[in-house]
């Protein structure tokens, strides 16, 4: 049975019970990819978010949905772990970071004093460390109060999920997605070429944010010799290139 699992959307960071950080992906690009390799026969895994765009529901789609990179972690190395992909399609932008903890000023400025006390010489990055991991976890599991002219998030690395997938599964054909902002075009395909080697990928799109328009979308497939595979000026198109790209290579 022909098997694709597609990622697509955008993680959602949780500051507090009713705020997050989050990003301007509408799932939109990776719901299309979707919808093609479904018009192919293909069993598609749809892991996306409940608010970002997705294909409409029928059969040989099976949705799943997660909110943060946390969950997506989870979810995907479950999946992963379930079966054998013909290939992952790594669309969804993923949060680099995510809210470690906050400080009201107030707050802040409490600590600082605090810690400034215990202390003769300047601070160190073990210093700062230790203080916003002192902070319980109140703040965030109700909600901030915004009473205060300052509010101090302070944000920490997310783990990069896309290393997972040629960890659990080094056969299937791995397709990522790298975005750019203002950059020439060798920059673009140089980082994006760079990116893919380290996640171990077959297949990258890079595309460049100025690019991307009400109704316009500049990307570029690149496989992993370098060789740019075709490029693509709207969502559709890139959706066409990515799915007759890797229909052509099973058939091979």
């Amino acid at each position: 049975m022909k098997q694709i699992l597609i990622t697509a959307g955008g993680t959602a960071e949780k500051i507090d019970q009713v705020r997050s950080i989050t990003n301007h992906s509408t799932g939109q690009l990776g719901s299309l990819i979707a919808e093609a390799f479904l018009a192919h026969g293909y069993q598609v895994d749809y892991l996306t978010t409940p608010t970002a765009l997705r294909p409409v529901n029928q059969d040989g789609l099976a949705l799943h949905f997660i909110q943060d990179t946390k969950e997506l972690d989870e979810t995907l190395t479950w999946l992963l772990q379930q079966k054998p992909y013909d290939a992952v399609i790594h669309s969804m932008a993923v949060s680099d970071f995510t809210p470690a903890n906050s400080f009201t000023l107030e707050a802040f400025t409490k600590k600082i004093n605090q810690q400034l006390t215990k202390h003769s010489a300047p601070f160190t990055k073990e210093d700062v460390a230790s203080l916003i991991e002192q902070t319980t976890a109140q703040e965030t599991a109700t909600k901030i109060s915004s009473d205060t002219d300052y509010l101090f998030l302070v944000l920490k690395k997310t783990p990069k999920v896309i290393k997972k997938i040629k960890e659990i599964q080094p056969n299937t054909i791995l397709v990522s997605f790298k975005l750019l902002v203002n950059v020439t075009q060798e920059t673009l395909f140089e980082v994006a070429q760079e990116s893919m080697a380290k996640n171990h990928g077959d297949y990258v799109l890079a595309n460049d944010l100025t690019s991307i328009h009400v109704g316009s979308h500049t990307g570029y497939l690149i496989d992993k010799e370098g060789t740019l595979i075709g490029g693509a000026q709207t969502k559709a198109d890139i959706a066409t290139l990515i799915t007759g790209t890797l229909l052509d290579r099973r058939a091979d």
